[in-house]
């Protein structure tokens, strides 16, 4: 008698347990008919960001990150300095003028296209970022970094004109220019290297 007492005591606690989280999770009716009650508490305001930083515009989930423990970026991405230096010393063209394309040269822009209120939004000339802030990966043999939510890629090698450290130095911005995405430096304005965004 008793461990039958136990046992429903158990499988009522159970079922009320489940049936109550449900009803929060999908925002039912609580008892009585009344509207579950949902927290009051908000989110602490941002801290204010500094302009320069940021490009004149704070850019949605973008923030600046300093690597943690063992250089590892919060996204799991390593982002150890000399690992990243590599990568971009051999993504530097050795002759820009005879291995950079275009997107027309390349037979058209064809991956995803970012919807053009949020292009407007946080993409262009006037919305810039410094790349070595943001998770870095390498496919392919070029780089790969994150950006608002985005992964931009590569298509064609870095110039070999430009300053060895470019990506941590330079602010630049992504456009949309003669039918596909360039990445600008705003130190060499009118070299756009063609780049891919997935999202």
């Amino acid at each position: 008698m008793q461990k039958k007492l136990v046992v429903s005591a158990v499988t009522l606690c159970l079922l009320l347990g489940t049936s109550a989280a449900f009803a929060q999770h999908e925002g039912h009716e609580g008892e009585g008919g009344r509207p579950a009650a949902k927290s009051a508490a908000r989110p602490a305001p941002a801290p204010a960001r500094s302009a320069q930083s940021y490009g004149g515009v704070y850019h949605g989930g973008i923030q600046h990150t300093v690597t943690g423990p063992n250089g590892v970026h919060p996204s799991g991405v390593p982002q150890h300095v000399g690992q990243v230096r590599s990568g971009f010393v051999q993504s530097r063209a050795g002759n820009w003028d005879q291995e950079h394309r275009n997107w027309a040269q390349r037979g058209g822009y064809v991956g995803y296209r970012i919807p053009d209120r949020r292009f407007h939004d946080y993409f262009g000339p006037s919305h810039f970022f410094r790349i070595a802030h943001l998770p870095i990966v390498y496919v392919g043999g070029f780089p790969r970094f994150q950006y608002d939510g985005y992964w931009v890629t590569f298509m064609d090698p870095w110039p070999e004109s430009w300053n060895p450290l470019w990506y941590e130095n330079d602010d630049v911005y992504l456009d949309w220019t003669d039918g596909g995405y360039y990445l600008y430096s705003r130190a060499h304005p009118g070299i756009g290297m063609a780049v891919t965004v997935a999202f």
